[in-house]
């Protein structure tokens, strides 16, 4: 089984809150994988936005059989942005580098509608490489814009897009057109956050069965958010509610679905 979307982080990354404010390493996550049953992780950029982030973790990896791949941070508007890919892919652990995400959702609605950074989406699927977004919901209409427009590239979204928990039908409404792209993959990450202390299964289960829906088994995949999820739940804890809601780990979400986007090569 594969989780697909975890970090590590030292704890003077700057947008830490205080109760994640601590180094977060593979000896922690190590114990987590060990009481789950998760053999294999996808390791992502943990928002330092820096590409000395990114050769760290692809070194890590290179030297760690639990982390399958690992998603760099760069940024889609950078000119030399293919040279920066190449440089990474020529350092440690650099065949390791299966995707890229820029934090979109610090950017303006219309982000990836803007012409640099739609060259630098087609730049990274050039690579061959995946197109990783975290967005904020209200920037769901640009990612359905930018998945159709780029048809060659595979998008990973991350926590469905932070969908609004108290409003289920004005986010089916924003993610329906992302899920008609067929080169779209979703995680489903980063719920119990969105929701927050007190979170429920049942807090989550419309939005976890809209989405098996709309993007079916095979484009689904699970990610604990590990740390962050550590701000209300328990790696365990999120991995347990998302195996009572599907009722079981189908494979594809629990490990397939993320080996071929993330390790087969062959997208969505």
């Amino acid at each position: 089984m594969i989780d697909a979307h975890q970090h590590f982080w030292r704890a003077d990354y700057p947008w830490l809150p205080d109760r994640l404010r601590r180094d977060y390493t593979l000896a922690d996550l190590r114990p987590h994988l060990a009481a789950t049953g998760f053999t294999r992780t996808v390791l992502v950029e943990a928002g330092l936005c820096t590409a000395a982030e990114t050769a760290g973790f692809l070194a890590l990896a290179a030297g760690t059989s639990e982390i399958a791949a690992v998603v760099g941070w760069a940024s889609l508007s950078d000119p030399d942005l293919a040279e920066t890919l190449a440089a990474h892919r020529r350092g440690a652990g650099g065949s390791l580098l299966a995707g890229i995400r820029d934090q979109v959702q610090a950017g303006p609605d219309d982000f990836l509608d803007r012409p640099a950074v739609r060259a630098g989406l087609a730049t990274v699927a050039a690579g061959g490489l995946v197109n990783e977004l975290v967005v904020r919901h209200a920037q769901l209409p640009s990612v359905a814009r930018a998945a159709a427009a780029l048809p060659e590239s595979t998008f990973v979204l991350d926590h469905l897009g932070k969908p609004p928990m108290d409003d289920l039908g004005r986010w089916r409404e924003l993610i329906t057109p992302v899920a008609e792209c067929p080169n779209v993959v979703a995680k489903l990450s980063g719920l119990v956050t969105e929701v927050g202390p007190g979170w429920t299964a049942e807090d989550l289960r419309p939005f976890v069965e809209t989405a098996v829906e709309l993007f079916g088994p095979y484009r689904l995949m699970f990610g604990s958010d590990w740390p962050v999820c550590e701000l209300v739940a328990t790696y365990e804890q999120v991995a347990a509610v998302m195996t009572a809601i599907l009722g079981g780990r189908p494979a594809g979400i629990f490990g397939r679905n993320a080996a071929r986007v993330y390790l087969d090569g062959s997208g969505s």
